[in-house]
């Protein structure tokens, strides 16, 4: 049974009383350990923090207190998706990094912290010799790896930070391997007149009101052609598939022998990975028609297949973090294309870059202002840290003149030095579709304008956006059910569900099958027009008060199945999967819908759209599945509804950031309301941007201080 959670008032007395009872005598390993306890069961520190300082304590007896706060604060950050702990934090008393969802809880952590804090060095360099001389502690610049489980980096003048090996050693990885491939050049010369000629007639003319901004998209295909890694990062309806299916005509018309260039495209989600393939598709299909027989990209088309998660791609081994493919036995493949690159994870970007043959080329594609991987690292808005910037050489501004006919204006030219991931890094910064109120408010929240944005929800003459406050979680369920007027909601999907009584008698008939599977499409397709997001999980405002909200709402108007409410498993039913199951082949974030079947007796299988293909489970074999009327803005990355829901909620601390307004709105395609059950959630959301601890940015440029 786990010890219940004592009132965080009584954690705070118990914490004094440890902390304070020796005054003037030097604080004890015991009582910082039941200090740290203190804090957990206030609940502002989780038990595997407090187990992680106690583990360090008994395998190093010798360990200062202050080196065993330090461990608890680093797997507290790490948990909240922060990469290492920089030990700048560590002082004054750092009530910023721990878990304090509202005011209570920081008045309560503010009073603790600062009795805890009272016994501990009050110096930075204290903090960092107490670490150097543990042994437990690897020092990055003197110290062989000998297998110590935290290292600390930086400590030499730099940016001191503090990791837990596993990610010292994946953010090294990834470092080392972009510094590589920035310097790698092609492996074949490239006929830059035939390149330009190629690229002239894949991005005809701009229109003159257009023409005296540079064509970005141009460019990030004339970057890409001369090295082994391109990032193209940009908000949405920027056009970064469009670009990345551009490069792969390119790839293929300058490609020495093209019937031989293998390409592969992947995405961290099966949706993520679905819209990319339908993408790409789409484009190169319309570039056919443009170009004509000269290039045949349908046959390339046919060779590129279907789009993978990562996990799939790297063939996930079922109960372990590793894969089948790596270093040992890389990927075969020419060209890599990864959409939705915000959400890759630095412990997944480390084991991509070191399964991709040094050879191949990798495209990374997403927006870097969305919100970061739910895990550790924040590897896309590492790697853009120049993006807006530019910082161009003059050497590649020469480069894209020669080889795309564009001029990089002085602005985006670097005045001093030119960082190499600079050189092969595109933002692109014109929104084709975006250019409403959608992308007036998503534009605003970026910029940290909250005043603009109400204006925007308040103002929409189109109706495309609105804001409903002071609601009630039953308003919010109006939005999915019956809906706001003019905009997509569940009753679309209600009504596709509802064709099943009159083709079922049908089932004895030949191409039943046929039938049944467009009517499973028709489902999918309705379900997908419309989602709920959610700040957070628990409660009335989250994911799991609404889930179960929309559901009696659905079962109440006879959407449903009366016995819904009763049972884990029925008709209609949408569910998210939430484990990789390879085996099934389905994978996190997966959306699937619970229908009949079209085999006698009509069980309930789980139904999922991969591209054009149908893919179904029978739901005895899911088992971790959650339903799905309502998801948080994570799980909602990589997708699109034609109308999405952003419910904030009062209490959801750092949660309630800029990064995760911003990319709730851009989920949105023709419509967006966001529930404010209380005034001010919005701006406070918008005055709190993310900022995930890393070292990577420091580590691209040579300034990891590893040894």
């Amino acid at each position: 049974m786990p010890r219940p959670t004592r009132h965080a008032d009584t954690a705070t007395l118990d914490l004094f009383a440890d902390t304070v009872s020796d005054a003037g005598q030097p604080l004890k390993p015991a009582a910082t350990l039941a200090a740290l306890r203190a804090l957990t069961d206030a609940g502002l520190l989780r038990h595997l923090d407090t187990a992680l300082a106690a583990l360090l304590h008994q395998q190093a007896p010798e360990a200062a207190p202050c080196v065993l706060v330090a461990a608890a604060l680093l797997a507290q950050m790490e948990g909240r998706g922060h990469s290492c702990l920089p030990l700048a934090q560590l002082l004054p008393v750092p009530v910023a990094l721990l878990n304090t969802p509202d005011d209570e809880a920081r008045a309560n952590a503010q009073a603790a912290m600062t009795a805890l804090w009272a016994q501990l060095p009050p110096r930075l360099a204290d903090w960092l010799a107490a670490l150097s001389a543990c042994r437990w502690v690897r020092q990055a610049e003197h110290d062989a790896d000998q297998g110590q489980p935290l290292v600390l980096a930086g400590g030499g003048g730099g940016q001191p930070r503090l990791y837990l090996r596993r990610y010292w050693q994946h953010e090294q990885a990834v470092a080392q391997h972009i510094r590589t491939r920035c310097q790698d050049e092609p492996a074949q010369a490239i006929d830059t007149a035939a390149a330009r000629g190629w690229l002239a007639r894949f991005f005809p003319a701009l229109p003159e009101a257009a023409a005296s901004a540079p064509d970005w998209q141009k460019i990030a295909c004339a970057l890409a052609l001369r090295g082994r890694l391109t990032v193209i990062t940009g908000g949405p309806g920027t056009g970064k598939t469009y670009t990345a299916a551009r490069l792969l005509a390119l790839l293929l018309a300058t490609a020495p022998q093209p019937e031989q260039l293998r390409v592969a495209l992947a995405a961290p989600t099966g949706k993520a990975a679905a819209r990319l393939k339908q993408s790409i598709d789409d484009a190169l299909g319309a570039l056919q028609a443009q170009v004509g027989a000269d290039l045949d990209l349908n046959a390339l088309v046919q060779r590129v297949g279907a789009a993978r998660t990562l996990h799939s791609l790297l063939g996930a081994r079922p109960g372990t973090r590793h894969f089948s493919r790596h270093a040992g036995r890389p990927l075969e493949v020419d060209v890599l294309i990864v959409d939705e690159a915000s959400m890759v994870h630095l412990e997944m970007m480390a084991a991509l870059l070191a399964a991709l043959p040094s050879g191949a080329r990798l495209v990374l594609l997403g927006d870097k202002d969305q919100l970061a991987s739910v895990e550790a690292g924040a590897v896309l808005g590492d790697l853009c840290q120049d993006a807006a910037a530019g910082r161009y050489s003059a050497a590649t501004a020469d480069w894209v003149a020669q080889v795309a006919g564009e001029a990089i204006p002085p602005t985006f030219q670097a005045r001093g030095e030119a960082p190499a991931l600079a050189q092969h890094t595109a933002m692109l910064r014109a929104s084709r579709r975006f250019g409403g109120p959608i992308g007036q408010l998503a534009q605003a929240v970026n910029q940290g304008d909250a005043a603009s944005a109400l204006a925007v929800l308040r103002t929409a003459a189109d109706g495309s956006v609105a804001l409903q406050q002071g609601s009630t979680p039953g308003q919010a369920v109006q939005l999915a059910w019956p809906g706001r007027a003019g905009c997509a909601s569940y009753a679309d999907y209600a009504q596709a569900l509802s064709r099943w009584p009159d083709i079922a008698p049908a089932a004895a008939e030949p191409g039943f099958e046929h039938v049944h599977a467009a009517w499973v499409r028709s489902v999918l397709q309705a379900f997908e027009r419309f989602r709920l997001l959610c700040a957070v999980r628990a409660g009335d405002w989250g994911v799991d008060g609404l889930n179960h909200a929309v559901q009696a709402a659905l079962v109440q108007a006879g959407a449903l199945p009366a016995h819904a409410a009763a049972s884990a498993w029925y008709a209609g039913r949408p569910v998210m999967v939430t484990r990789n199951d390879p085996l099934l082949g389905v994978f996190n974030g997966d959306i699937g819908i619970a229908l009949p079947s079209d085999t006698p007796g009509h069980p309930l299988r789980v139904y999922f759209a991969q591209g054009e293909a149908l893919h179904s489970v029978a739901v005895t074999r899911l088992a971790h599945v959650e339903t799905a009327f309502a998801m948080t803005v994570h799980k909602s990355q990589g997708s699109e509804f034609a109308h999405t829901a952003l419910v904030l909620a009062a209490g959801s601390g750092p949660l309630l950031s800029r990064e995760l307004v911003y990319t709730g709105i851009t989920r949105a395609r023709s419509a967006f309301t966001l529930v404010e059950p209380q005034p001010g959630l919005l701006a406070q959301a918008v005055r709190q941007p993310t900022e995930r601890a890393s070292g990577l940015a420091q580590a691209l440029v040579g300034q990891s201080g590893d040894g």
